[in-house]
C-alpha cells in the first residue's frame, strides 16, 4: 500500500495553493483576540496625547537642578499641583515647580520630574535634594505615533494588541471571518452521544474530537451522523456544503465496500486534489473542492483520523480564516527513546508526551497502535520525514506542540 506518489509536503502544498482566507468582518477589541487582521491598521491619535509624567514628583528645568544634594538642596517654590486627566496648565519658570501626579501632563517651561523621593516638599516650596535621570517624562507618541502602521495584515492578534489598537484609536478591528466547518460522521456502527449504545456500536468520538479542535480556534462547527448508504450520505452532504465553509468528512475514507465517501462527492462534482498520501497515521487522507468549498476526507479510526486532521486538514481550515502560516506551533525536543519505522519514503508520525525537566523537553513515544485513551494524553507529534527511517535516541527535532 505504500506506492502512493504524492507526499506530505506535496500535499500541505496544494491544500493551501487551492484555499483562500474568507471574507472579512468588523469585530470589537475584545472579539478580535487570536483572530487575523485582514487589514492594515495605523494610528489614529499620538499616544500618550501630551508629554506626561512617568512618577508622582515635581516638574522642574532640569539645569536648575542638576547639581542638588542633601547637603545642598536646591528650593523652588511650589506653584500647585497638576493629576492624570486635569486640563490645566501652570507654567513652570525659573525657581518654581509644579508638583504632578504620574500621568499628568508636564507643565509648559518644565522639562523633568524630580521623583517625590528626591525632595522635601513644605508648605510652599520644595527642596530638591537630588535629581536622577532619566527626567521621568513619556513623551508624546511614545506608545503609539499617529500614521504609523501598528497592525499589518494576516499579523494574529493577541490580547496586548488589543491594548495597543485601543491607544491607537481604534474601537473595531477588520479580520478574516472564522470557518463554520461541517464534521460528517459515517458509519453503521456510529451512534450520536447521548443516545443509547447497543452492542455493536460506538459513539462518534471523531466529530466531537475534531470539532473541539475547531472550538479551540474559535471556529464554529455543525456535526451530522450518517449511515453507509449513498442517498443518505448524499443528502448528509449537501446540507453540510449549504450550512458551512468547509467540510471534514470521518470514515469510509479508504477502499472498502462500505468507504463511499469518495464516490458520492465525486457524483457531487467534487474536484479532487488528492486522496491517499504518502504518511502514517493517516494515509487515507483526501482534499478536493466542492463548489469552491474545501472538503477534507478522514479515516476513521481514530489515529488516522487525527492525524490526517492535524496534518491536513486543520493547516487547511486554519488558511480559510487566514492564518499565514498554518498548523500546529512547533518546539524544540529532545527524543527520550529512538523512532523507528523501517520505511524511508514515508512521513512517519508518532504521538507523544513532552516532560520538561531542565532545559529542553523530552519527547516520550506513544505506541503507533495507540488508540482513544492514549490519544488523550499526548501532548505532542514527532515525525521521522521522508528519506529517513530512524532517529536515534538523545536526537533533538521539531515537534508539533498540542498545546
Amino acid at each position: 500500500m505504500k506506492s502512493m506518489s504524492l507526499g506530505l509536503k506535496a500535499a500541505l502544498r496544494l491544500t493551501l495553493e487551492n484555499i483562500t482566507p474568507l471574507s472579512k468582518e468588523n469585530v470589537s477589541l475584545v472579539d478580535c483576540v487570536d483572530r487575523i487582521a485582514a487589514s492594515d491598521l495605523y494610528a489614529l491619535v499620538d499616544s500618550p496625547s501630551m508629554d506626561s509624567s512617568r512618577k508622582d514628583g515635581f516638574a522642574v528645568i532640569s539645569h536648575e537642578v542638576a547639581n542638588a544634594t542633601p547637603e545642598k538642596p536646591v528650593p523652588l517654590q511650589l506653584l500647585g499641583s497638576m493629576a492624570a486627566g486635569g486640563e490645566k496648565d501652570i507654567q513652570v519658570k525659573p525657581g518654581t515647580t509644579v508638583r504632578v501626579l504620574t500621568g499628568a501632563r508636564i507643565p509648559t517651561g518644565a522639562d523633568a520630574v524630580v521623583a517625590e523621593e528626591y525632595a522635601k516638599k513644605g508648605n510652599s516650596d520644595v527642596l530638591v535634594e537630588s535629581f536622577a535621570e532619566p527626567k521621568n517624562v513619556l513623551r508624546r507618541g511614545s506608545d503609539v505615533t499617529m500614521g504609523k502602521c501598528i497592525l499589518r495584515t494576516g499579523q494574529l492578534i493577541s490580547p496586548a494588541m488589543t491594548g495597543l489598537l485601543a491607544a491607537a484609536g481604534h474601537s473595531v478591528v477588520p479580520v478574516f471571518r472564522n470557518p463554520i466547518v461541517g464534521m460528517l460522521g459515517t458509519g453503521d456502527e456510529i451512534v450520536e452521544p447521548g443516545n443509547t449504545l447497543t452492542e455493536g456500536k460506538l459513539y462518534a468520538s471523531n466529530i466531537m474530537t475534531l470539532a473541539g479542535w475547531c472550538h479551540r480556534y474559535g471556529m464554529k462547527s455543525r456535526m451530522a451522523i450518517v449511515k453507509d448508504d449513498p442517498e443518505a450520505l448524499l443528502c448528509a452532504l449537501k446540507n453540510l456544503a449549504d450550512e458551512t465553509d468547509a467540510v471534514i468528512t470521518s470514515g469510509g475514507a479508504w477502499m472498502g465496500d462500505h468507504d463511499l465517501v469518495a464516490h458520492v462527492l465525486e457524483g457531487m462534482g467534487w474536484k479532487k486534489v488528492f486522496h491517499r498520501i504518502r504518511m502514517g497515521p493517516g494515509k487515507a487522507v483526501g482534499f478536493g473542492m466542492l463548489d469552491k468549498k474545501p472538503v477534507f476526507i478522514l479515516a476513521g479510526g481514530p489515529p488516522s483520523n487525527l492525524m490526517g486532521f492535524l496534518q491536513i486538514a486543520l493547516p487547511g481550515i486554519l488558511a480559510l480564516s487566514g492564518h499565514k502560516d498554518p498548523g500546529l506551533p512547533r518546539i524544540s525536543a529532545r527524543l527520550a527513546s529512538e523512532l523507528a519505522e523501517g520505511e524511508s519514503d514515508w512521513t512517519d508520525f508518532f504521538f507523544g508526551t513532552l516532560e520538561w525537566i531542565d532545559g529542553l523537553p523530552d519527547f516520550h513515544p506513544m505506541n503507533k497502535r495507540s488508540r482513544l485513551n492514549s490519544l488523550a494524553k499526548a501532548t505532542a507529534v514527532a515525525s521521522i520525514p521522508e528519506g529517513k527511517d530512524y532517529l536515534p535516541a538523545g536526537s533533538v527535532i521539531s515537534v508539533q506542540w498540542l498545546k
